[in-house]
């Protein structure tokens, strides 16, 4: 099953609060919910469409998915839709789903029967049937009854061949601005038919929709998973006057000697947030070998684990970091180290705990030859779908 794609996520979404395509549903970015669909269906390529500047929210969202490319939209939709039109490279008698990424429930379902209605359609679009009875009122009082016999409410993606879609929009003339690329196919003489479509394929538009859409969610078993990672790290004691410690300078007769800052806290720490979302450790990603990373602040290690954590849709739960060694004091700093890790991981000051004890004179931490750190982090990540 070949076929192209556009996602139109250039809209503000004001009347949802804004910024909709890039709040998290269900563990992961508005966006990511139809692209990961459409690609596992089969995608040749994708294009996601959206605002000036906001590629780089883009690639955040998706990260880790391959096959797609952002494309710049316009003010209008119908620009927009051109825009990621003239992204693809598809033949002409290529299938093209355009598909709206404020509908994040699609279903492999959905493309399918798309795809099929063109071979005797020049375009189709998923509908469900009317159910309610319609008013039409002004200023709040009915005004005339509207019959619901042969209404539908119509939803994306719509399919069309690519020459068909394009030739169409090429014929637009008018200064009216079209409602949806079925109204372009079919004012330019084409055939659009309906095929069924699903009432999880909801659109958000309202705030209330993203908790109605949380709810369905919530039916899928099991939605979240808890995972614990744990980390460890050491460093050596050498000469100096202070020592970084959870992101926090203390001043000290020794300083840690490390590579970076050697700050074995944030160490420990960022291993742990590796390890929960099972991707590796810290020197897979800022390798002691590499020169760059020479005297620099552990701040950014952490940083780039919760940045991962989050890119898999993942929520950071809480932390707590065990400080081993007899010297320096940690308890007149501690509060200071819980404040700057809450800040590094946009976390409340109560889901962050920073410890101290001594080895009680043995050991390497106990002849005070080095300082020792452990840390556990608790996230909760999206369940592996079934397939």
């Amino acid at each position: 099953m070949t076929f192209s794609g556009i996602i139109v996520a250039a809209g503000s979404g004001s009347r949802a609060g804004g910024d909709k395509q890039w709040r998290i549903l269900g563990g992961k970015p508005v966006l990511r919910w139809s692209a990961e669909v459409l690609l596992k269906a089969g995608a040749a390529e994708l294009v996601v469409v959206v605002a000036p500047g906001a590629q780089d929210r883009a690639a955040q969202a998706l990260a880790g998915l391959t096959g797609w490319r952002a494309a710049t939209g316009g003010d209008a939709r119908a620009d927009s839709v051109r825009a990621g039109l003239d992204a693809l490279t598809c033949p002409p008698d290529q299938p093209v789903l355009i598909h709206d990424a404020a509908r994040p429930l699609l279903s492999a379902a959905i493309v399918e029967r798309l795809i099929a209605a063109l071979e005797t359609a020049d375009g189709a679009l998923p509908a469900l049937a009317v159910a309610d009875s319609l008013r039409r009122a002004e200023d709040g009082v009915v005004t005339e009854v509207v019959d619901r016999e042969g209404l539908w409410r119509a939803q994306t993606p719509q399919a069309f061949r690519r020459g068909v879609i394009e030739a169409a929009y090429a014929a637009w003339t008018d200064a009216e601005i079209p409602a949806d690329e079925a109204m372009v196919v079919r004012r330019s003489g084409g055939r659009v038919v309906l095929v069924p479509g699903d009432p999880r394929l909801m659109k958000l538009t309202f705030p209330e929709d993203f908790a109605m859409a949380e709810t369905l969610l919530s039916q899928d078993a099991p939605r979240y998973q808890t995972r614990i990672g744990s980390g460890y790290d050491v460093h050596r004691w050498g000469a100096g006057g202070s020592v970084w410690l959870c992101g926090i300078e203390v001043p000290h007769d020794q300083t840690l000697i490390g590579h970076s800052d050697a700050d074995a806290g944030l160490h420990a720490l960022t291993d742990a947030l590796l390890g929960a979302i099972a991707a590796g450790d810290i020197g897979d990603h800022f390798p002691p070998t590499d020169p760059k990373w020479k005297g620099a602040s552990s701040d950014r290690f952490l940083i780039h684990a919760a940045e991962l954590t989050a890119q898999r849709g993942g929520r950071i739960v809480n932390v707590d970091v065990t400080l081993i060694c007899e010297r320096p004091k940690v308890k007149p700093h501690r509060q200071a180290m819980r404040e700057r890790i809450a800040a590094l991981l946009d976390l409340p000051l109560e889901a962050v705990s920073v410890k101290a004890t001594t080895t009680e004179g043995l050991g390497f931490t106990g002849r005070g030859e080095g300082l020792a750190a452990q840390a556990v982090a608790t996230v909760e990540l999206p369940a592996p779908q079934r397939e």
